[in-house]
């Protein structure tokens, strides 16, 4: 029986995919439920199952657009699986040996006076050479092409520096998920007012939390305490103390949300995605380490899903991780605003009139100004960098084994 595969719906308003890898070979023997193909769509890369065990023929190739619902290979589900799990190669046909007699020896042509292409009367040379210009780089008007001393004293340099290294180029084309990144990110700069507002956090607290109870936290919770669960506690909080900054626009009409699904960016390999934790306004600290972690093995292994990365309110990106001192994080839509993070550095700062070192972040909030205004976005990020200086008090109330579950 020969099972005709198709390509399934990986989520609604997509009718489109793209062969990024197939993972088989064309007449491999696969078992149901066997990875045979990753599949971009424009919102996420999914692995492609058998749907029965037998001998594969692909239908498309890597590259290759198919609509959902199109047929991409076929499976004899009639051929048992051969010894050893290769499947069955035909014998080849032998070939006849016939003698071939050799050829007799070329006669060399008579000799003439030629010269190879780019040669140089010894005068010439010199002066390319005070010219650092090659030869060949000189058209010659000499006899069969030879650059002649007058040729060298003419001859400019090209623009640029020869240096003899590689020169090469490569032409590849983006996956069907960084196509549409790059649309939305485009759309996100023509459509939307967006401006950029920033600050700075004094870390030293969270520092101090850290070191005293990231290793009771790790040893009873399995997970690490880091800096996201602070952002994102401090984050919702003050989302809800702006509810502009978690409204959308659609059209001529605000939607605003009475929940927090919080969009983190992490970098897959296939690009940057964006997972969402649903309603983190109701997670603890370990519920958002726990959540995190989730997603990102998800994102990293190719298996996160759509509708894992649909919805989100409001976006956290964290740049620092790479090193970013600062940067204007781009808003990702419909959303109206994106917190980005960047990298801890010791600074000198002002404490209580004396100048001190103290470990600090610069952080960004780029934001729709169709939608918020700069009372609510200024007042959003002196919230969230409040709750971050003082988080025992705001974050914990008064109670950080309590708060982590200690």
């Amino acid at each position: 029986m020969i099972l005709e595969m198709k390509v399934p719906s990986p989520g609604e308003s997509i009718t489109e995919v793209e062969i990024a890898t197939w993972l088989v070979q064309d007449g491999d023997y696969v078992e149901k439920d066997q990875a045979i193909a990753e599949v971009d769509s424009d919102k996420a890369t999914l692995e492609l199952p058998a749907e029965a065990s037998g001998i594969i023929t692909l239908k498309a190739e890597e590259g290759d657009a198919v609509a959902v619902g199109q047929v991409v290979c076929l499976i004899d589900t009639s051929v048992a699986k051969p010894e050893g799990g290769a499947a069955p190669v035909a014998e080849a046909p032998k070939v006849e040996e016939k003698k071939v007699e050799a050829a007799p020896a070329p006669v060399a042509p008579a000799k003439t006076e030629t010269y190879a292409t780019g040669s140089a009367s010894p005068a010439a040379k010199k002066i390319l050479a005070e010219k650092n210009i090659q030869p060949s780089e000189v058209v010659g008007t000499g006899k069969a092409g030879r650059v002649t001393k007058d040729d060298a004293i003419n001859a400019v340099p090209s623009m640029g520096t020869p240096t003899g290294g590689n020169r090469g180029t490569e032409r590849t084309k983006l996956s069907m998920l960084r196509r549409k990144v790059a649309e939305r990110l485009v759309s996100a700069k023509n459509e939307t007012a967006m401006l950029t507002t920033f600050n700075e956090v004094d870390m030293s607290a969270i520092y101090a939390i850290r070191d005293q109870y990231k290793e009771e936290f790790k040893a009873k919770h399995g997970l690490g305490l880091g800096f996201m669960s602070f952002f994102t506690k401090a984050v919702t909080r003050a989302l809800q103390l702006y509810p502009d900054v978690n409204s959308m626009i659609d059209g001529q009409e605000k939607i605003s949300y009475d929940f927090c699904d919080i969009s983190v960016a992490v970098s897959g390999p296939k690009g940057l995605m964006v997972p969402v934790m649903r309603n983190a306004e109701t997670l603890s600290f370990r519920g958002v380490e726990a959540e995190i972690k989730r997603l990102a093995l998800r994102a990293r292994d190719g298996q996160i899903t759509v509708d894992e990365m649909t919805g989100g309110t409001f976006t956290i990106s964290n740049g620092g991780v790479f090193g970013s001192m600062l940067s204007t994080p781009i808003i990702n839509p419909p959303q109206s605003g994106i917190l980005g993070m960047h990298n801890v550095v010791e600074r000198a700062i002002v404490k209580n009139g004396q100048i001190v070192i103290a470990p600090v972040m610069y952080v960004a909030l780029s934001y729709d100004h169709r939608i918020i205004d700069g009372r609510e976005s200024v007042g959003f990020l002196v919230a969230v960098k409040e709750a971050l200086e003082n988080p025992v008090e705001i974050l914990m109330d008064n109670n950080p084994k309590k708060a982590l579950e200690l």
